[in-house]
């Protein structure tokens, strides 16, 4: 039953790092902007480029244009506000500021879930079988595919948020993270209804990472499989080649969170400096490095850079010497 004598508190206090020094809050501020000026510029540069690319418009690489507006998205939503934190002071975050970062921390993470199960059915059809995929794999169907990746966690999200709203809060109003997140608001709630809205949500969590990343160790164990049976070492190193990007970025998306998950529930315990710490790097560091992957990992868009830079290059020395 849910509780009418609600709590509404005007506002939430972002704690941060709980141990962190007050001479070092300008470093900091300045390393998360550094982070968050690297997000922006590297994914925003990659949208732009795919986009305007003619050679890259691929079913591949309309996936990658995806997951660049996630990871802009998140590294806006979540970034600005710690950085204000340590650079002016200013911790405050309003009620409902905070239930609407939460619901896009969530959101953005579950639509990546389902982008990156996009991505491996790209290679798992490349590779598995080959022939049909032109017909299986076109630039419509993906964008199909990534709409309703966008598309399935909203309402998952909008439950949760739902849910966490209707709590009495009678606790501290002290977010102990670096941005509102489910357990973080819900730690400030009292009330029997606290523990079915966690559970809730952790199920709706488990629906949104566990599924896909069922279907994405499917797809890749497939594809290992199939190019183990490929005779010829250079063809073996090519097919695995246009995979690797893939990989490398589910990898740094589940290995962290696995990692977390894994060592809270065999009893190992970290401080809570070191837990922000370790959420804050894998919500962003994949953010920030996938851009680099997408560039030195991909054949296709490393030769269009190099044609661009090239061309540039020609123009430059041409109006030189004219």
């Amino acid at each position: 039953m849910i509780n009418s004598n609600i709590t509404r508190m005007r506002s939430f206090f972002i704690l941060g790092f709980p141990g962190l020094s007050p001479q070092y809050y300008g470093l900091v501020s300045a390393v998360l902007l550094f982070v968050y000026v690297t997000i922006a510029v590297g994914n925003i540069f990659i949208f732009t480029f795919v986009t305007c690319e003619k050679s890259l418009q691929k079913p591949t690489y309309l996936v990658f244009c995806h997951l660049a507006l996630n990871d802009l998205t998140f590294g806006t939503v979540t970034l600005p506000k710690i950085i204000a934190k340590y650079w002016f002071g200013d911790s405050i975050i309003s009620f409902y500021g905070c239930f609407t970062q939460m619901f896009f921390v969530h959101y953005l993470g579950s639509a990546m879930s389902f982008i990156l199960s996009v991505m491996a059915l790209d290679r798992f059809v490349a590779i598995c079988v080959p022939l049909r995929y032109p017909a299986l794999i076109t630039n419509n169907i993906i964008s199909v595919l990534c709409g309703l990746a966008w598309f399935i966690p909203v309402s998952l999200m909008v439950t949760v948020v739902f849910h966490a709203l209707t709590l009495p809060f009678c606790k501290s109003n002290i977010i102990a993270q670096c941005y509102c997140d489910h357990i973080s608001i819900t730690s400030q709630a009292c009330g029997d209804y606290v523990k079915f809205a966690q559970v809730t949500t952790l199920c709706i969590a488990m629906i949104c990472l566990l599924l896909p990343l069922a279907f994405i160790l499917f797809s890749y164990i497939s594809i290992i499989v199939v190019i183990m049976k490929i005779s010829n070492t250079a063809g073996r190193k090519r097919m695995l080649s246009t995979c690797t990007p893939q990989i490398f970025i589910t990898c740094l998306f589940y290995l962290p969170r696995c990692f977390v998950y894994v060592a809270n529930t065999i009893g190992f315990s970290f401080s809570l400096d070191i837990r922000i710490l370790l959420i804050l790097l894998y919500s962003l560091l994949p953010a920030a490095v996938n851009p680099i992957i997408y560039c030195f990992k991909t054949q296709d868009i490393k030769q269009a850079l190099m044609r661009k830079l090239r061309a540039t290059r020609i123009g430059i020395v041409v109006k030189i010497f004219t």
